[in-house]
């Protein structure tokens, strides 16, 4: 190629807004992956532009309107695994409109351990795992060379078709120095379209860390950004929300990492820089219950925090042990406690349908729930999504009944259990909504807390399924 920089367009598939986990879910997140990698080839002297479809609501036809516009040199798709599928024929469209030979890349939590699936529908180059720098390198490649195969193999952390043969370039090292990285290049994004909880505020969402070195069997944290966890600086953090907040005037900031409080002394500096810096800011984040005692706890809401997450998934301290949660079900039982003695705000995280489970042991889960006290349930099925533990269970087991990716959401069931059928998963699933949120206990706490009018929908619809259920099963 003769121009001395590339324009590359970075993109998630059109029309997947459709799909149940940003329908359902509500889901507004900014791609933060994109926009790092954004940051970076901007950095380098790359003209680069994000489409954001889900949050755009964009159909194909006005997605290929927006990139043929455009006019890219090369295309990257990031996946997760609900939206492989319209991610490759989104590739598909772009090399019947653009022609055979027009790059395209992609990379996420979906084609890496894909990769083999991603490079048969369309997609020329797979980055594998930790995309900013190998990202960066690639596309120095095609604006030299094109797609040349004897210098892509020399780039760690590709996957790539050189004729019918599939080859790899070997893992790269994960970026021990997040600080190095520029921050994610935000002014590409709909800043302003981002929602917190299904709620329209000036919401910034941050990334403190990457990795975590639990291992979940059905979490793909640890096998994409690795087992050991990597932090920021306070101060680079603390700078990152400074900039944001007299940019954009956010009002607060959803933490993306798993699990912030793993590092007390980092959140205690943090929230020391913020404070020097005289900014008053709210934010949310996840944890665990074996990281915090009622003295960090009440530390944290003292100091903006406005809602913690806390992945309890199990009434089962066998069924804990077994997916590597390590966590013990008394811990939980206290945190919560002291979550309502504080006056704070706690979201509890269940997951219904472990293969070796019975029905009853996905109702003694609800109950837990139920006398846990969260102040917000979240629900889900059990998913095996590719490239975790879990996943290879459930295929040497013959469990998976459904390998269409789209529904790969966590709400609706694909796999069955030993003991139980999707059909009968799927039924659990609006049973646990239910015995959580229709209960006067529940209401009564919400209309005193003032939140009715947010969770009304909610219980509402719920009540209209049940209802209708009775009368027409």
């Amino acid at each position: 190629m003769v121009t001395s920089t590339l324009r590359v367009l970075l993109t998630l598939p059109p029309g997947i807004h459709k799909l149940e986990i940003y329908k359902v879910a509500g889901i507004k997140a900014p791609p933060l992956g994109l926009a790092w990698i954004a940051a970076i080839l901007e950095r380098k002297g790359h003209k680069v532009k994000i489409i954001d479809t889900p949050t755009l609501e964009m159909e194909t036809k006005d997605w290929l309107i927006e990139v043929k516009s455009w006019h890219p040199d090369i295309v990257g798709f990031s996946m997760l695994t609900p939206a492989a599928p319209k991610g490759y024929q989104a590739a598909k469209i772009l090399k019947e409109e653009l022609g055979d030979d027009f790059p395209i890349f992609a990379g996420g939590v979906h084609v890496t351990p894909m990769y083999k699936e991603a490079l048969n529908n369309n997609i020329d180059v797979v980055v594998l795992g930790e995309g900013e720098l190998t990202t960066a390198e690639f596309i120095n490649v095609v604006e030299k060379h094109g797609l040349n195969k004897e210098k892509l193999r020399n780039v760690k952390g590709l996957a790539f078709k050189d004729d019918s043969k599939i080859i790899t370039t070997g893992p790269r090292p994960l970026i021990q120095n997040l600080d190095s990285l520029p921050w994610p290049a935000r002014h590409l994004l709909p800043m302003d379209k981002y929602t917190l909880l299904g709620k329209s505020i000036r919401v910034a969402h941050v990334m403190a860390s990457r990795g975590c070195p639990y291992g979940c069997i059905y979490c793909i944290t640890s096998y994409f950004w690795g087992r050991r966890i990597r932090f920021r600086s306070a101060k680079s953090v603390a700078d990152e929300i400074e900039y944001l907040v007299d940019k954009y005037k956010v009002e607060h900031i959803a933490f993306s990492d798993d699990e912030l409080t793993i590092n007390r002394r980092f959140v205690y500096d943090l929230i020391r820089e913020l404070k020097e810096r005289g900014l008053d800011i709210r934010f949310s984040c996840g944890s665990r219950v074996d990281h915090v005692n009622k003295e960090f706890l009440k530390f944290l809401y003292d100091n903006g925090c406005e809602a913690l997450y806390f992945g309890v998934e199990s009434a089962s301290q066998e069924t804990i042990n077994k997916i590597g949660k390590r966590i013990r079900l008394e811990q939980a039982v206290k945190v919560f406690k002291w979550v309502r003695e504080i006056g704070g705000f706690a979201m509890g995280s269940f997951i219904l349908g472990f293969p070796w489970e019975t029905i009853d042991d996905m109702k003694k889960t609800v109950d837990f729930a139920i006398k846990l006290k969260p102040n917000y349930a979240q629900f889900t099925v059990l998913t095996p999504y590719p490239g975790t533990p879990l996943f290879n269970y459930a295929v040497e087991h013959n469990l998976i009944e459904d390998r269409n990716w789209e529904h790969y959401t966590t709400i609706r069931p694909i796999m069955r259990g030993f003991h139980f059928t999707r059909k009968q998963l799927g039924k659990m699933l609006r049973y646990a909504y239910r015995k959580f949120y229709i209960r006067w206990e529940f209401i009564k706490d919400e209309i005193k807390a003032g939140r009715f009018k947010d969770i009304s929908t909610i219980i509402l619809k719920e009540i209209f399924n049940w209802i209708k259920e009775k009368i027409f099963r």
